[in-house]
């Protein structure tokens, strides 16, 4: 099936935004313009010239650097020192907020005047393509997809993965994608020997750079977070379902779940040959955080080049921010995982007018609602992308043309999503609770005014770069910026540039950057009814990309201005520079998660390792398990996890105190844990085994001691 395609208008002719752009670029062409309103003459030749400006705006895809001024740029050196130390002074404890801002100010000031006097600039943006897309379609196969797609709809009723559901569902997408997929020529590569060796030299520090950012996904995994919490015992408890056979579509333990994390921790313990353990989870989500780099360093390079998306490799491999929520072994980094790929696919199908882009980014789309479920966030990010790029538009077709692009993303992302949209439409009580209770007063009442929250709310979450990235200690350091010195200072610089570029070119590639962070910050914004947990690292994590490409943007520009294209000293002195903030940013970050975040982790965590390292002792000793016991305590252990670190994923050691008489017809070896401050318990077992055999373990966690009961029978 094929569509006739209208004859579209030159893609350069002149439009009201490229004169009002013409008109403003300094007071010259204001009072030509001015004078033009009444000279014929003048008149034509401002429109020869707005039609020659419109024309040249085209660069290549990676233009060369731009030459700088010819002297050293003061201003920007001046302007980047001034933010650093501005950052430095938010750093806790010992925090100077009125010279922060006092800094903050002098050197936006300074990085406007480096850029009226082209200093300081960002690199160009790749130049929009026409890729020929006559909108045809291969129909047989778009035809069967759509059967199979509502005959795995009907199965999925059944609320589990059966090969059939999993075969038509498979089908569905599969006959979609061939349907829609369109076959382009390779593009011709320059194959000159400067083209090979430089492409060599790019390759081989994409490779050391994310060498360096495996260093801080993985290194000490095993110990960095130390101790599992409850949420990591509903997780092994849900993996341990699906080796029971129970293959869900979504996991309604602990207010609700989606699966992937579940199935990946599975396949993660399979290959690695790590079980169902903690390790298994915070491995499975490191593996999740190392392949999203990737996606990180190409977004970088859409908005820039390479060197952009390897400044954003390395500022993003070595974070803190993004290191932590990858640690955690929870679906965290499922959120930016997804999100910086449908972000890319999107940005570049809408650069180049690609189908296949619009496909990946659909895909990307669906896989990601079955994630993390504040991922259910970026669909209102796609929607506003289309909308800021087709009120960029010139011609009427080419919003057309914008409109069938949006459909296949929506379609696409659909026949990905249909598992859970058919569960979804079967139980939204269970589906939408964990969000609702967020949201609405569903479990706790709203502080005020719904419009108040959400402002304040939106407030602290937009300073949490640069301020205070919340105060849940299970995946961040409370009190503290979300990012680095280092990177804290060029993203307000390059939020700054991307402002003002975008005030003067008026490309839809810069406000949607800008746009996207805080639409990705939404689902911490809206948590209405537990401000408390506002912001926060992990529901926030879709905008660690965007956030990291805009501080890479400002990095490259300032290399830039430093000369580093002129060769010679100036090449020395900005990869010297720049080798130098790197060096601190990756100190500060190491310090930050391997340091300060597994001390102050150490101090809220229970340490159920010990507990069952005890456990696994009596085992080896006695032959079983079973005549163990754990008392629950208020706000002490989760009496599943010992088990989880003895290898018995599947039971909850808990003994309670009605319970305790029970005991006594069982015969053997019994260990009975409880906690060293709670006398009734210890009253209680004394009273029942007076003959038994009280000791007070001394842990390695300062104040985590615990008392353990043997008795020998």
């Amino acid at each position: 099936m094929t569509h006739e395609t209208p004859q579209q208008p030159p893609e350069n002719e002149p439009t009201v935004l490229d004169l009002y752009k013409s008109v403003t670029k300094n007071w010259t062409s204001f009072f030509n313009f001015i004078r033009s309103l009444w000279d014929a003459r003048r008149r034509a030749e401002l429109d020869h010239a707005l039609a020659l400006e419109v024309a040249q705006d085209q660069p290549d895809l990676f233009p060369e650097e731009p030459v700088r001024v010819d002297y050293f740029p003061w201003r920007s050196v001046l302007a980047l020192f001034l933010a650093l130390g501005a950052q430095a002074f938010l750093e806790p404890p010992n925090r100077q907020v009125n010279i922060s801002l006092a800094l903050y100010i002098l050197a936006a000031g300074i990085c406007i005047w480096s850029y009226i006097k082209s200093e300081w600039h960002l690199p160009a943006l790749p130049v929009p393509k026409q890729m020929p897309d006559n909108l045809s379609t291969r129909v047989v196969p778009f035809l069967f997809s759509i059967v199979f797609a509502l005959l795995a709809f009907w199965d999925f009723g059944r609320d589990v993965f059966t090969p059939v559901n999993l075969l038509f569902w498979a089908l569905s997408f599969g006959l979609f994608f061939y349907g829609l997929w369109l076959k382009h020529p390779k593009a011709v590569q320059d194959s000159s020997p400067d083209a090979r060796r430089q492409k060599i030299i790019r390759s081989a520090l994409v490779i050391v750079v994310f060498g360096i950012a495996l260093f801080f996904r993985l290194y000490r995994i095993n110990a960095v977070p130390a101790e599992p919490f409850s949420d990591h015992a509903e997780k092994i408890l849900d993996v341990y379902d699906i080796t029971q056979g129970q293959y869900k579509i979504f996991f309604a333990r602990n207010t609700g779940r989606e699966a992937i994390q579940m199935y990946w921790t599975l396949l993660v313990a399979i290959v690695f040959r790590t079980g169902l353990t903690f390790l298994s989870l915070k491995l499975g989500t490191a593996l999740l955080g190392i392949l999203t780099i990737p996606y990180v360093y190409l977004l970088g390079r859409e908005y820039g080049g390479s060197r952009v998306g390897l400044f954003a490799l390395f500022l993003f491999g070595i974070a803190y921010w993004p290191n932590v929520i990858s640690r955690i072994g929870l679906r965290f980094p499922l959120y930016p995982f997804f999100a910086a790929p449908t972000l890319f696919y999107l940005i570049r199908g809408l650069r180049t007018r690609n189908r296949n882009d619009f496909l990946l980014s659909g895909l990307f789309l669906g896989l990601g609602l079955h994630g993390y479920s504040p991922f259910r966030i970026v669909p209102l990010l796609v929607v506003a992308a289309f909308v800021i790029y087709v009120i960029h538009l010139r011609a009427k077709e080419n919003r057309q043309q914008a409109f069938w692009w949006f459909t296949i993303i929506v379609v696409t992302s659909l026949l990905v999503f249909l598992p859970l949209l058919r569960y979804w439409l079967a139980h939204p009580d269970i589906f939408g609770y964990r969000a609702m209770t967020r949201l609405t007063s569903t479990e706790s009442a709203l502080a005020g005014p719904v419009w108040q929250i959400f402002l304040s709310n939106l407030y602290r979450a937009l300073l949490m770069f640069n301020w205070d990235n919340g105060s849940i200690w299970v995946h961040s350091l409370p009190g503290r910026p979300a990012l680095d010195v280092v990177t804290g200072a060029l993203f307000v610089i390059g939020i700054l540039l991307l402002v003002v570029r975008y005030v003067r070119q008026r490309d839809w590639r810069d406000l949607l950057l800008l746009v996207s962070i805080p639409i990705l910050l939404m689902p911490s914004i809206l948590s209405l009814a537990f401000p408390g947990e506002n912001p926060s690292l992990n529901r926030t994590g879709g905008a660690a990309a965007a956030v990291f490409v805009v501080s890479a943007l400002a990095l490259d520009g300032f290399v830039s201005s430093l000369g580093a294209a002129r060769g010679g000293k100036r090449i020395f002195i900005a990869y010297g520079l720049t080798g130098l903030l790197f060096a601190v940013s990756a100190f500060q970050n190491y310090d930050l998660v391997f340091n300060k975040f597994d001390a102050n982790f150490k101090l809220g965590a229970w340490n159920t390792s010990e507990m069952g390292a005890l456990i696994s002792e009596f085992r080896d000793t006695y032959g079983e398990t079973d005549t163990v016991w754990i008392v629950p305590f208020p706000h002490w252990v989760d009496t599943r996890l010992p088990g989880v670190w003895a290898g018995i994923p599947n039971r909850d050691f808990a003994l309670w105190p009605e319970n305790f008489t029970k005991t006594l017809i069982v015969t053997g070896p019994k260990m009975i844990i409880y906690r060293f401050d709670d006398l009734k318990t210890e009253n209680a077992l004394k009273q029942l085994y007076p003959n038994g055999v009280f000791t007070r373990y001394i842990s390695s966690y300062a104040g985590k001691d615990f008392m353990v009961l043997m008795i020998e029978e």
